[in-house]
């Protein structure tokens, strides 16, 4: 399993915790934010809070978040 990670965009911080089956929860000053699964190279899916079930709507954040993780994960 990977260790958690920072990341930064627009000057937030955001702390990304890597979970099972290519999820990962993200947290935003101190406070989970949200969980997002990859969907395609561009393309990342957020979850719903209750079922962890992917929501197919566009996210411009979530997906800024995926190409971020996907950096950190090259590095």
């Amino acid at each position: 399993m990977q260790e958690p990670f920072d990341i930064e965009i627009n000057d937030l911080v955001y702390s990304v915790f890597p979970e099972e089956d290519g999820i990962y929860a993200i947290f935003k000053e101190g406070v989970e934010h949200v969980k997002i699964q990859k969907d395609s190279e561009n393309h990342w899916l957020k979850l719903d809070e209750q079922t962890e079930l992917p929501l197919f709507v566009e996210d411009e954040e979530v997906n800024e978040l995926g190409k971020e993780i996907l950096l950190h994960q090259q590095e």
